[in-house]
């Protein structure tokens, strides 16, 4: 048996299938620095863009290739709007439900016939988007990312419980070192992604097996700052003492600092992860 290919119909279908592979890496947040508003407003109207070309064209089967295109942008919008917004279960099936109901419509209007518009009304329906489009993506560059202020205090006292003192071992004993202020100045629901951090114990130590793990303490799912807010997050280290200790132990504090170098007292050298948007 000898399968009849449509070779024209298979590019088609692979410029579909990379289209929405393409879709998927925008909407990944990392290209473009976008905000996730925009980003959700660009996709909108990417399916309202492909959905008029899709009307308007009349060769061949690129209405079919503008119309799959058009369904794509709108299943990844759609997806992308319930992770990085978290509408809730409520919220999710009421978006799922509008949007059956929106693509059932436009299916009927197609099936009813649907005036095709000129290519005049068409290319300036097109145009209107993409200005609006551009509008967008100029007012997202121009009020800025998310920015974010490291402060550390210059030491921490610690000392081990008494209830574990003389037990053995090394019981965690946490504390506050430091905070991170996350900025977003634009309008614009944004991704938020702090500084990580990492650190040493440095300095005479009575214990080598004394160590300190730091951390920035926010929600596991914490991934997004709303418009013109300012959030503050703890930045805490987990120290692990010898249970032989009696009294309270002070630690110094340094950033950016080389945990080679010899210290006269118990340091805690903190690195922080720099990039563009550390203050």
């Amino acid at each position: 048996m000898r399968l009849a290919i449509d070779s024209g119909k298979l590019l088609y279908a692979l410029g579909v299938l990379f289209a929405a592979a393409a879709l998927l890496y925008f909407v990944r947040d990392v290209v473009f620095n976008l905000s996730i508003t925009v980003k959700a407003a660009l996709l909108l109207l990417g399916f309202i863009m492909l959905f008029v070309a899709g009307v308007a064209l009349e060769r061949d089967v690129l209405d079919v290739v503008a119309f799959a295109l058009s369904g794509v942008t709108y299943v990844v919008f759609v997806g992308y709007v319930v992770v990085r917004y978290s509408p809730g279960e409520t919220g999710t099936f009421l978006l799922l439900a509008t949007s059956a109901g929106l693509f059932v419509g436009l299916g009927y209007a197609l099936r009813a016939g649907i005036p095709t518009p000129s290519r005049r009304t068409a290319a300036a329906a097109l145009g209107g988007l993409l200005i609006v489009s551009a509008v967008l993506v100029g007012a997202d560059a121009l009020s800025g990312g998310v920015t974010y202020d490291v402060q550390t205090n210059e030491s921490v006292t610690v000392s081990v419980p008494e209830t574990r003192q003389g037990g053995g071992g090394y019981p965690p004993v946490s504390r506050q070192i430091g905070t991170v202020t996350a900025s977003n100045p634009s309008p614009f629901l944004r991704a938020l992604n702090p500084p990580s951090v990492s650190s040493c114990l440095v300095g005479p130590a009575e214990n080598p097996r004394e160590d300190v793990w730091v951390d920035v303490d926010r929600d596991w799912d914490e991934d997004t700052l709303a418009g013109s807010t300012t959030k503050s997050y703890a930045i805490t280290g987990e120290f692990r003492l010898d249970t032989n200790r009696t009294g309270q132990v002070t630690f110094a504090i340094e950033r950016g600092s080389d945990c080679s170098v010899v210290r006269s007292e118990p340091t805690i050298a903190i690195q922080i992860d720099e990039d563009d948007s550390l203050d």
